[in-house]
């Protein structure tokens, strides 16, 4: 992503309501993430792109941060999820971003885009070059072709999409994992919403 179109993406973020940062690497968005937040309840969506990052073993030692890729003994992924919805804070990813500024989202447990979209006092979503789209559609076939198929594999999913990696087979498995779509076409009306643009690849 060369700079203007960096500028143009965050342009566009910020005239649909958002709030946007902009950093060079990911290890400049943990430490201000850090540096932000201190003694909060936190919920984590599934995302690698969090995960790449080390966010949670940051955050973790100086707040309360619920994520079902950290579950904790004695508790189950369910009661997990269900912490992480009802947190002041969330953090998450996107699947796609357009520059035109849609962002898209799939999700297996809907979980993820059902509490992106309402619920908590503040949202951040972290998103790396990689998820860049020229447009709407180019984000959506991301989402659907590039996106869902690596999360498929990676999860162990029997999905034609998992087996082939190619593309999105609108299958009926019963191990489909893109079983809710979502599109912020702008900022929610209750909530904070903050933006956080890396020049670096992240997750899938």
């Amino acid at each position: 992503m060369n700079s203007n179109t960096f500028s143009t993406v965050q342009k566009n973020l910020e005239a649909r309501g958002y709030r946007v940062q902009c950093f060079s690497k990911a290890e400049d968005a943990v430490r201000y993430l850090d540096r932000t937040l201190d003694g909060q309840t936190i919920g984590f969506g599934g995302s690698m792109t969090l995960e790449e990052m080390g966010l949670y073993e940051v955050l973790a030692p100086h707040n309360t941060v619920y994520w079902h890729q950290r579950i904790p003994e004695g508790q189950t992924s369910q009661q997990v999820r269900l912490s992480a919805n009802t947190a002041p804070f969330y953090i998450s990813s996107v699947n796609g971003l357009a520059e035109t500024g849609e962002m898209i989202n799939i999700d297996g447990n809907c979980n993820r885009v059902a509490s992106i979209f309402y619920g908590h006092t503040k949202v951040y979503l972290i998103i790396g070059i990689n998820k860049l789209a020229k447009d709407y559609e180019s984000a959506l076939y991301r989402a659907r072709h590039v996106a869902a198929p690596r999360n498929a594999q990676r999860v162990g999913a029997k999905t034609p999409c998992a087996i082939s990696g190619d593309r999105c087979y609108d299958c009926q498995s019963p191990d489909r994992i893109c079983r809710g779509l979502s599109v912020l076409w702008g900022k929610p009306m209750t909530g904070e919403f903050e933006i956080l643009l890396i020049q670096e690849e992240l997750g899938y």
